[in-house]
């Protein structure tokens, strides 16, 4: 069976926020070649991220020159091929026409309420509020059925090795990532550093990832929680998204804002506790194993100030007690 997914481009925080639904595609057909079609740009597949999507894409094609002009109607896309599967992962009806004219037994695309798809949703059924629930929809009108988010990342063993040296056996860690795309995004990093320290308390170990944009906030946060951990800063280069994933996969459990960090934390299957103030939380929360939002709205206003430290420590304690174990901890 030939499938191929078509998008416009992945970035860093599409390409983690897409990771459940790209393994969920090749656990849907294990036999399938699956070919990934990044039409208007690069994509992070063929780069940053391919070491995740090896063992799920067996090609992938990038800045493809497929989906922008009204010209590309006159010819047909990648001439000379022909799929049993296509699904469009995009709504814009331009490109959905184009895409069309690819050789194929079965097109599945969202765009026009599913009009120019060859399959469509049960009668009734909604548009999911969330990216990665919208993906999710796709997929199970492709399949026919359900498809549920699958949490089997594989890293590589110079990642898992270096966060077992980092973070050694022996502790339960607790995950803390206080950054964000923007400042109206952050809960106030006074209360990250509070509920570092109440972890410290409960005999757990406060483990805080740092961005290479958050490392200022160092030297206050190592005075604030001495007994802290801080992973990513300690050896020159160390910060990666792989070995943040690799780190996330030996915590008990995790908080952090609407950010990329806190989807590359669930992308690698830990339990996580997300922050959310200005933005959506239906539209932008990750796919998790255990997700528990905490959202400013309940509290009367958009601000992540609103959000208590305690309403914060709740959730943390109630994800720690149904999480599973990670494994190599």
């Amino acid at each position: 069976m030939e499938i191929l997914v078509y998008s416009g481009l992945e970035l860093l925080g599409d390409g983690v926020m897409k990771l459940p639904f790209v393994r969920a595609l090749r656990r849907t057909w294990p036999e399938a070649r699956i070919t990934w079609l990044a039409g208007k740009g690069k994509t992070v597949y063929a780069g940053t991220l391919a070491p995740l999507v090896r063992d799920c894409l067996d090609e992938v094609i990038e800045e493809a020159g497929i989906g922008t002009q009204a010209r590309e109607l006159r010819r047909r896309p990648l001439p000379g091929r022909r799929f049993d599967l296509v699904i469009d992962t995009q709504r814009r009806v331009l490109t959905t026409l184009i895409l069309r004219r690819i050789r194929a037994a079965s097109f599945i695309s969202g765009a026009a309420g599913f009009l120019l798809s060859s399959r469509k949703p049960p009668a009734g059924a909604g548009k999911p509020p969330s990216m990665i629930g919208q993906l999710f929809a796709l997929l199970g009108v492709a399949a026919g059925k359900p498809v549920a988010p699958v949490f089997d990342l594989a890293l590589d063993r110079q990642w898992t090795a270096r966060a077992a040296a980092l973070l050694p056996e022996g502790k339960r860690y607790v995950g803390i990532a206080p950054g964000a795309g923007g400042a109206h995004k952050r809960w106030p990093l006074d209360r990250f550093a509070a509920l570092a320290r109440a972890q410290v308390a409960a005999g757990r170990a406060a483990v805080f990832l740092l961005g290479p944009d958050e490392e200022s906030w160092l030297p206050g946060l190592r005075d604030a929680v001495p007994e802290a951990h801080f992973p990513l800063q300690a050896e020159a280069g160390a910060a990666s998204p792989l070995l943040t994933m690799a780190l996330a996969q030996r915590l008990a459990a995790a908080i952090a804002n609407d950010s990329g960090t806190g989807h590359l934390i669930a992308a690698a299957g830990c339990p996580l506790v997300s922050l959310f103030g200005p933005t959506r939380a239906a539209k932008f929360a990750p796919a998790a194993r255990r997700l528990e939002i905490v959202d400013a709205s309940a509290f009367g206003a958009a601000d992540m100030g609103a959000i208590p430290l305690e309403a914060v420590g709740a959730a943390v304690e109630r994800v720690i007690a149904a999480a599973y174990i990670p494994s190599g901890r």
